[in-house]
């Protein structure tokens, strides 16, 4: 049995076979998807606009888009053959999917940093609303009180998060247990529950029995809100450390037991040093998810316009609950108020997430500082 091939055609015989890598970007290519791109805008105006009538601009936007996959992928198969038109086209709409992404953020990050910067001052960090009422300024009083809030509840949330998360990854992914599997299923139903549920429960399991009871320490305070918290936060912490740990090599676990180590020096010695930058990122991603948590809090920490500095004993305030509840006024310098408190809330997890990445960054490119011995001269 014979296999013939197809005939190439005169230009596929004439164009000369140059080596590149697929994914390289030439001055070329950059033309030619810019080419496509307007020609595809000019198109979809036409058949849309002139041919047609335009439902609107997400249709025009949608069309166009698809007009300009199109075009591309046939303008770089004819110049470069069909594995490079391939990934090219993947590789757009990879980068237009994250690309539409990025750009609500960006678009979210520039409203709140336009409404509340202008009325941003040193005050917001020490005072509370204590002194301020409905008709002063967005500039009066503060949100020192929110901001010890959110750093007392999430300090003691990352005290019970981390070690249990870190102890059940372990437990996850070191061990040979017969109860891994169930662990595992409760570990991952638990990462779809509801924030608003966490809150429900700690309200209805402790706080309104123990209210009628009059027992303050299981009443509305910032612990509360901290169990509800952990909830929300610990198998997010598990799942992440659980991924981290299995990326480890097996033979660096391998080495040290044959070296006389046991499990849980291997794993202690080995096994989390390695993973530490996984485990600081897993830190993170729990923080972010319970940071901006504010229907738990509604529920547990209440909130409050006054200084409360201990969590064990009265309602506490939160930066989540000061933008939920002075943004929905409508007063317009009390909004301004919340939109101060979105920023600093943001500024908040920026400054937790570089010092979380500053503590868990690799040391072992530091230089060792070790001296050459000199040669011996005869």
């Amino acid at each position: 049995m014979v296999t013939t091939h197809p005939p190439e055609t005169e230009t596929e015989r004439r164009r000369p076979l140059v080596r590149r890598r697929t994914a390289a970007a030439t001055p070329e290519d950059r033309l030619a998807a810019l080419g496509c791109a307007v020609s595809a805008a000019l198109l979809s105006w036409f058949v849309l606009h002139v041919l047609l009538v335009s439902p609107g601009w997400p249709a025009d936007l949608a069309v166009g888009y698809l007009l300009f996959l199109g075009m591309l992928y046939l303008v770089t198969r004819d110049r470069l053959g069909r594995l490079a038109a391939m990934d090219k086209l993947v590789s757009t709409v990879v980068f237009t999917g994250a690309l539409g992404l990025l750009l609500p953020l960006l678009f979210l990050l520039a409203y709140v940093v336009a409404e509340g910067a202008p009325n941003l001052r040193l005050n917001f960090f020490t005072e509370d609303m204590s002194t301020a009422g409905p008709s002063d300024p967005a500039t009066a009083g503060g949100g020192a009180h929110a901001i010890v809030g959110t750093l007392q509840q999430t300090g003691i949330t990352l005290l019970f998060v981390v070690p249990l998360g870190l102890l059940t990854a372990i437990f996850l992914n070191e061990t040979r247990s017969r109860f891994r599997k169930p662990v595992r299923i409760f570990v991952d139903a638990m990462s779809g529950l509801p924030s608003i549920i966490a809150g429900l429960f700690v309200y209805a399991a402790l706080i309104i029995p123990n209210v009628q009871r009059g027992v303050a320490f299981l009443s509305y305070n910032g612990v509360m809100a901290t169990l509800a918290l952990t909830m929300i936060m610990l198998p997010t912490v598990t799942r992440t450390v659980d991924v981290v740990l299995r990326l480890v090599p097996d033979g660096l676990r391998e080495a040290s037991l044959a070296l006389g180590a046991s499990r849980a020096r291997t794993v202690w010695s080995v096994v989390l040093p390695t993973a530490r930058t996984g485990v600081t990122t897993a830190v993170i991603l729990g923080v972010a998810r319970v940071v901006g948590e504010t229907a738990p809090l509604l529920f547990t920490s209440y909130g409050l316009t006054l200084m409360n500095a201990n969590p064990f004993a009265g309602a506490q305030e939160s930066l989540p609950l000061f933008v939920y509840r002075y943004v929905q006024q409508p007063v317009e310098a009390v909004q301004q108020r919340g939109y101060v408190g979105a920023l600093v809330l943001i500024l908040l997890i920026f400054t937790l997430f570089a010092l979380a990445r500053l503590v868990g960054r690799d040391r072992s490119k530091r230089r060792t500082g070790r001296v050459r011995p000199r040669r011996e001269t005869r």
